[in-house]
């Protein structure tokens, strides 16, 4: 009786510490840039989860994609103290010195949407197999141009940003092999996460090659202004748009034809999944296995770092309106 009237009390003991850190606790989530959806969606997430944990959740970033305002946002940061910092990196060697600063400071540094160095974080929250999903745009361009030959375009978001730039690239090795007969006008052209910026560039591409079968976008803004452009030239049946997009932005452009497939994940949950991480790892409890509201168990990959949402869903024009994000 003694033995269990003891764990009880330890049990109350770490309940009660653990209730005291979280009520302490500032996590800060700072995405890209705020001001477009994407990262509407998963500020929504973030601050929820904040408030499920009972824990102060800061969700901030520049209002344009530059990694010196991120530095600086950081530095400030650090002055007024806070317990975990979530980043997605506009460039993961310019905020780099920032970050490691942070962990000699004792804060808790992850990345999430986009990786930082490896040695920068102790986790990064990933949504999705980048593997996975490089070679899944391909495949869906193909299926939409309805051939595996021809020339194809890349409207990508800034030319910095790893988790494009990765994504590209085993779609491009990808593509080497299996799809051997399409060709690569010219180099990623960048939209600046702009959808305004895409259209402009899906423009000029579709001046400069009149043979253009297909286009690839990654980054939310970017198949929403490639598939404006399609739309505005009247070329639905010509040029096939695919890419990374949310489902609401889509949906007009699907149900015309201007874009074939949307593909993404709830930018809600990986808000949500990157505080819990960190609320999970301040407070010393078992992160792997854990079920996250809304999210699902968290798996931790045999590195010891990288966590993986889920795998990517597809939007067409017959399920998008499944979808309120």
């Amino acid at each position: 009786m003694k033995k269990i009237l003891s764990l009880i009390v330890a049990l109350a003991m770490v309940l009660s510490c653990t209730a005291a850190l979280a009520e302490d606790m500032t996590v800060v989530v700072m995405p890209k840039l705020v001001g477009i959806p994407y990262f509407n969606a998963s500020e929504t997430g973030a601050l929820a989860a904040g408030e499920e944990l009972g824990i102060n959740v800061i969700y901030t970033g520049p209002t344009t994609g530059d990694a010196a305002l991120q530095v600086q946002m950081i530095e400030d940061l650090l002055i007024d103290g806070i317990d975990a910092l979530a980043i997605a990196p506009n460039d993961p060697d310019s905020v780099s010195p920032a970050l490691q600063k942070c962990q000699a400071d004792g804060v808790l540094v992850m990345d999430w949407d986009t990786t930082a160095n490896g040695d920068d974080v102790t986790y990064s929250i990933q949504q999705i197999d980048n593997k996975v999903l490089g070679e899944m745009l391909f495949d869906l361009l193909v299926e939409a141009m309805g051939t595996d030959e021809g020339e194809y375009a890349i409207v990508t978001g800034y030319l910095t940003a790893a988790n494009l730039n990765t994504w590209i690239d085993f779609g491009k090795a990808y593509a080497a092999e299996k799809y051997p007969n399409l060709t690569l006008v010219t180099d990623p052209v960048p939209s600046d996460e702009s959808a305004q910026e895409a259209y402009t560039q899906t423009m000029a591409l579709i001046a400069a090659y009149p043979n253009l079968k297909g286009i690839i976008g990654y980054s939310t803004p970017g198949p929403i202004g490639a598939a404006m452009a399609v739309q505005e030239k009247g070329l639905q049946d010509q040029i096939a748009v695919v890419g990374t997009s949310m489902p609401t932005d889509s949906a007009p452009y699907l149900k015309d034809g201007s874009l074939d497939f949307g593909v993404l994940w709830d930018p809600a949950q990986l808000g949500k999944l990157a505080v819990y991480v960190a609320y999970l790892t301040i407070t010393g409890q078992t992160v792997e296995g854990y079920e996250v509201p809304g999210v699902g168990p968290i798996h931790i990959n045999e590195d010891g770092k990288t966590i993986i949402m889920a795998d990517p869903s597809v939007w067409t024009a017959e399920n998008v309106d499944n979808y309120n994000f």
